[in-house]
């Protein structure tokens, strides 16, 4: 079984577009659904709410890891996990990245999660396949806001 979820997208949207939608955190929170508190910030913790209907109960906790202006972002975020009584800070995290690359249309956008072997089973295999899906729902929210905003 891989450790990773990968997927690639190209966006008909310039690169500096794609980041403004990534590294913003009012940008971001409007495709990915998330009222975030503040500014994504390199070694500083994210906190937040989702918005996304049916999910707003579920709070954002991530570290930033890496901001390279127009290439690459990266946060560490935290497996939520409800039914467990441990603090979601104390829950496992993975490593989520994204890598821009221009292209003849626009953007090739790879978004990589990775380090699901620090969920415990069962959960893993779960956390895998709905987080597989989610990609796929934000990969398309992505490619909707970028392409109907400037």
């Amino acid at each position: 079984m891989t450790d990773r979820i990968v997927k690639q997208v190209e966006l008909k949207a310039p690169v500096s577009r794609v980041w403004r939608a990534l590294s913003d955190h009012q940008e971001f929170g409007k495709w990915f659904r998330v009222k975030l508190d503040g500014p994504f910030r390199p070694g500083e913790v994210s906190t937040g709410m989702m918005t996304l209907p049916g999910y707003e109960h579920l709070p954002w906790l991530a570290t930033v890891e890496r901001m390279e202006t127009e290439k690459y972002f990266s946060f560490r975020w935290h497996d939520f996990d409800e039914e467990s009584d441990v603090a979601i800070a104390d829950q496992p995290t993975t490593l989520v990245e994204f890598q821009l690359e221009p292209t003849a249309e626009g953007t090739m956008l790879t978004i990589t999660e990775s380090g699901f072997e620090a969920l415990p089973d069962p959960r893993r295999l779960e956390v895998m396949r709905g987080n597989t899906a989610g990609w796929n729902f934000q990969a398309e929210n992505i490619t909707a806001y970028v392409a109907s905003s400037d």
